[in-house]
């Protein structure tokens, strides 16, 4: 191995606690002959001479090599593009992550080190086989999720963005790529000489960094997340006249829910999500009162897990991607994305949860990514260590990520318009943020003033407790996590009820005059006046605004979009099934 190889390892193993030895017999399974001869109806054989590739990384691999005979290299490539081996499988294991259950690009290079017997299965058979086979679905599985996890720690195979520590450009694309769980690297020219020597190389203007060197040589001026997205191949290809049984818009935990529970019933699914997978859930650092976690588990966990497993059931992620419009006026539904492609699906679930609200305090806007966050990740924790902060906002998701930034922060304000927490916070969130030393409670407080430095950047923060004189600190950074705004501006194109604030009403909270006909009969729970069209989740009018209440609503939709469906089968009118009077 040479140095490289030592250093990427050892870098690995330093980082994920020694995983790749504590963990190498669950993240490299070896199957016996007589598991390979069950796995041989899903695949076929794939011969490989030395130094062949078997795929590189950026590349979309044909699916899982298992190992008959001979021996592959696995090499990652550092943050120069330079490649350095991990380690060298043999007969009776296999090459893959996670990304091969729906056909995503390599994030790393498979070399055969001598000549090599493979057998080869696609995506589709590789899910198959995870369905058919539990015993031998459960090794693969764990695996995979390993083998994702190992490389995140390591930011091997994906890109690397060369920029300055805390730039809102370096910042906003590190929380994409966290946020959908896609290894990256990061060079800083202030601290690394590589970085500097890049940037002699691939002179730009400051507005134009971070630069992002990606896995395929492409490199990107400061892109946008969608873009960024699409040239790392997270979006799937040739997605115009895409059909669906069933199209969910957001990929919060009932979103996620809902697209597990229908695909694994048979129905096909594609979901669509702007940003990433998680939704607002995705923020909170530790829910402690979730059932069946004593001891606790954070949101990005959470929606991590059920991301791989709606993978494994086959539905398809179209993550970034917006969507735009929804067309209602004939069946099945049309879609309309950002980029102007459109899908069709015969039901539509509307997933798309709710934003945190922006308060009325001058020039906000202005510090958004500049020390304005409305998310708090290891990321923008990094960046207010042993720093005063101030977090506004009296919820769950507001008092978990107080107590995560104490961690780091010198002293967390925490300031409330109401007089106590007791009426939107858990109890057990409640005496803890009174236990944290480095949490004050500010009841009855507002921000009335936003300042900045030269560069643009949040400098002071000053706030108003009450009728009391106000008050004016040194902080750079402040987490907004108060109300909701429900994401549902796309829906304009199409005749669902929404309440004054733009919650999407179901069942019995359809008003009358709202409801498209009246043949006696009621509309289910979770359906609007529109048939076919559901809706689930924080975006839903009266729901309950509680994670575990998203996922049951994700999982009870599923039965009436399957009664949706039976009806629109004895429809052949080509218009939509309109929903009935209660």
């Amino acid at each position: 191995m040479d140095d490289l190889s030592n250093t990427v390892v050892a870098g690995l193993q330093t980082g994920s606690n020694g995983m790749l030895e504590s963990r190498r017999e669950h993240m490299f399974p070896k199957f016996g002959p007589d598991e390979i001869d069950r796995m041989r109806r899903f695949g076929e054989i794939k011969h490989y001479a030395v130094d062949q590739y078997l795929f590189r990384t950026g590349e979309i691999p044909p699916g899982m090599f298992v190992i008959v005979a001979g021996r592959v290299s696995i090499e990652a490539r550092d943050r120069l593009g330079r490649a350095g081996k991990i380690v060298e499988m043999g007969a009776g294991e296999f090459v893959a992550e996670v990304a091969q259950l729906s056909g995503g690009p390599a994030l790393v290079d498979a070399r055969a080190a001598e000549p090599v017997e493979t057998l080869l299965l696609p995506p589709a058979k590789l899910r198959a086989l995870l369905i058919a086979d539990v015993q031998l679905g459960e090794r693969i599985m764990r695996a995979l999720v390993l083998r994702r996890v190992f490389l995140i720690e390591a930011g091997a195979g994906g890109p690397c963005l060369v920029g300055h520590d805390g730039h809102p450009g370096m910042v906003r694309l590190l929380e994409f790529l966290a946020r959908n769980a896609y290894p990256h690297q990061m060079l800083d020219p202030a601290k690394d000489p590589d970085a500097q020597a890049f940037l002699e190389h691939y002179p730009c203007k400051p507005e134009e960094l971070p630069l992002v060197v990606c896995p395929n040589g492409a490199i990107l001026k400061n892109p946008s997340e969608t873009e960024l997205g699409r040239v790392l191949g997270m979006v799937p290809p040739d997605l115009e006249g895409r059909r669906y049984d069933v199209a969910i818009v957001g990929a919060g935990p009932g979103g996620l829910a809902a697209a597990v529970y229908a695909a694994s019933e048979g129905l096909s699914v594609g979901v669509f999500d702007a940003r990433a997978f998680g939704g607002q859930a995705g923020a909170s650092s530790c829910i402690e009162n979730y059932l069946g976690f004593p001891t606790g588990i954070s949101g990005q966990a959470l929606a991590g897990r059920a991301y791989v497993q709606a993978q494994k059931f086959g539905v398809e992620m179209v993550i970034p991607e917006a969507v735009t419009n929804l067309r209602c006026e004939h069946h099945p539904f049309v879609i309309e994305l950002s980029d102007g492609l459109s899908v069709t699906a015969l039901s539509v679930v509307i997933a798309s949860g709710a934003r945190y609200r922006r308060p009325n305090i001058p020039n906000l806007e202005h510090f958004e990514g500049r020390g304005v966050w409305y998310w708090a990740s290891p990321i923008e924790a990094r960046l207010c260590r042993n720093e005063e902060v101030v977090l506004v906002g009296g919820g769950n998701s507001a008092g978990q990520a107080a107590v995560f930034l104490s961690r780091y922060a010198k002293k967390v304000w925490m300031l409330v318009r109401g007089s106590s927490l007791s009426e939107s916070m858990s109890q057990y969130l409640i005496d803890r943020i009174a236990a944290t030393a480095n949490i004050e409670l500010l009841t009855c407080t507002e921000i009335v003033r936003l300042s900045g430095n030269e560069q643009g950047q949040l400098e002071r923060v000053r706030w108003r407790t009450g009728t009391s004189a106000e008050v004016e600190k040194t902080i750079r950074n402040v987490f907004m996590f108060i109300g909701a705004e429900p994401a549902t501006e796309w829906l304009s194109g199409c005749n669902v009820s929404r309440d004054s604030k733009g919650f999407v009403r179901t069942g019995t909270n359809i008003p009358p005059d709202d409801l498209l006909s009246v043949d006696g009969a009621s509309v289910p729970s979770l359906e609007s006046n529109v048939a076919g069209v559901f809706a689930v989740g924080d975006v839903r009018f009266g729901s309950v605004k509680r994670v575990g209440a998203a996922i049951g609503e994700g999982a009870t939709v599923v039965q009436q979009i399957h009664a949706f469906l039976e009806t629109a089968r004895t429809s052949q009118s080509g218009e939509p099934v309109q929903a009935a009077a209660a």
